[in-house]
């Protein structure tokens, strides 16, 4: 634990918080505990100061405050981030959870969405009115991470990426200034949003395109032994290649679960699991999937119409707060294989039974986005790895972490050496940096120059400013 140093409190308890109207937390105070937890238990900071935001105007006076008494700030959205950046020792956590203002026009088919929100709660209330738009596939990621840093979900190969159906955002800016971002206003820091993280101010609303979706869609999962990995990794490589737009799917490496619906001799063991989200007609569903349930029928097929907010919130129980986690993830061109032998070798062996590795479909919508369009890029990719290792005990980090790293390492031949910003742990400045690419890299860095030239937002995936 990393103790908080007597002038960082000094600070903080000599200089009011002017025009803040929140709540803020000090270390000792009822509370404070519980509000600086994030979802990974790894990472475990102490901020000066937790202000809990209510406004704009709230965030522009903790802005204010942070510079002019010289603390390190971080932004606390959903806290899902696995390197814990919502959170900062010894500085400012702005903390935008009591702002989930949520305004859904079914007419004009947007919602202007508070940066406080989660993907549940988004969810529940777009779908009210039969619309929804890609989001994060644990109901209780953040809407402001994952849409500033792409925002992958069932729904990407139908609608793009959450940033993708990003219309517009209200920003506070490094200096406490509130200003709008869209293709009129600020259309260079727009440009950056989507994709470039929380480099460049804080958003503190989201105004999003929508899509008809549900409320009821083809969703659930179909789950097949481990021994049959090679033959089911190959036969969804093949149906995703040429899959209808519409047909979203995860092919996650698991463990069986110690749940009623699970055969008891599999309970415990490595499984594969087909998550399925068809959001086209749901009678048209079946007959998408037909190539490989035919050719290989499941153990166990539980995909039936659903609410499309039960479908996103399939691996909750998967992904519970608290649990220690390491995450890297990786874009690839294709899926040789020699690929896919390489892949199985390690995803069907986890060292925890809690750690998911997870291989996802891109193309579809997200390749009809032009490349410079947004900063991020990595358009045409035709899959995406999501290494998400999860674990209880203390002791097991360094074989947790190692078994990743390896299996990271052993899949780099593949890679198209970018990767999805939100995915990455602590791995890095080259990586980030290799993410976008040294083009778009070098623009998000004068484009970070001009919005924040002293990096007062760096307690994320940083991209520093331009020398």
């Amino acid at each position: 634990m990393t103790d908080i140093s007597t002038a960082d409190l000094s600070v903080v308890r000599t200089s009011p918080l002017a025009g803040f109207t929140g709540v803020t937390w000090e270390p000792g105070e009822p509370g404070y505990d519980e509000v600086r937890h994030v979802f990974n238990g790894m990472v475990d900071r102490r901020p000066a100061l937790i202000a809990r935001c209510t406004s704009a105007d709230d965030v522009s006076a903790a802005v204010r405050h942070a510079v002019a008494v010289g603390l390190p700030v971080s932004v606390y959205g959903g806290g899902h981030s696995v390197t814990g950046v919502a959170v900062v020792d010894g500085g400012l956590c702005i903390d935008l959870r009591g702002m989930k203002s949520l305004d859904v026009d079914p007419g004009n088919r947007t919602v202007r969405a508070g940066a406080g929100l989660t993907w549940g709660e988004l969810d529940a209330a777009c779908q009210e009115h039969g619309l929804a738009v890609t989001g994060g596939r644990v109901s209780s990621t953040g809407v402001a991470g994952l849409a500033l840093g792409s925002g992958s979900g069932w729904l990407e190969r139908a609608f793009g990426f959450t940033c993708d159906n990003l219309l517009s955002a209200e920003v506070v800016t490094a200096e406490g200034r509130q200003v709008t971002a869209s293709p009129t206003s600020n259309p260079d820091l727009f440009w950056g949003l989507r994709g470039g993280g929380g480099n460049f101010g804080i958003v503190t609303e989201f105004v999003l395109r929508l899509h008809p979706v549900g409320p009821i869609v083809l969703g659930g999962l179909l789950m097949y032994p481990a021994q049959q990995a090679q033959a089911v990794t190959r036969a969804w490589r093949d149906l995703m290649l040429a899959a209808p737009d519409a047909l979203g799917t995860g092919l996650a490496f698991i463990t069986a679960p110690p749940a009623d619906f699970v055969p008891e001799p599999v309970r415990g063991l490595p499984v594969i699991g087909v998550i399925v989200c068809w959001s086209g007609p749901v009678e048209d569903g079946r007959a998408a999937l037909a190539p490989l349930t035919d050719a290989l029928p499941p153990a166990i097929d539980m995909v039936q119409p659903m609410p499309y907010v039960a479908v996103q919130q399939l691996i909750d129980a998967g992904n519970p707060p608290g649990m220690r986690n390491y995450w890297s993830g990786d874009f690839f061109e294709g899926l040789p294989d020699e690929a896919i032998d390489t892949f199985i070798a390690k995803a069907t062996a986890p060292v925890s039974p809690l750690t998911s590795i997870i291989l996802t479909p891109g193309r579809g919508a997200i390749a009809r986005v032009p490349e410079d369009a947004t900063a991020f890029g990595t358009r045409d990719a035709a899959f995406q790895a999501h290494y998400l290792g999860m674990w209880a005990d203390p002791a097991d980090d360094e074989r947790n972490i190692a078994a990743i790293r390896s299996l990271a390492t052993d899949m780099k031949p593949w890679t198209t050496g970018t990767a999805y910003l939100n995915f990455l742990g602590d791995e890095g400045q080259q990586r980030i940096a290799d993410s976008f690419g040294a083009e778009k890299y070098a623009r998000l860095r004068e484009l970070k120059q001009t919005w924040d030239p002293t990096n007062l937002f760096r307690h994320n995936q940083n991209i520093p400013p331009a020398d």
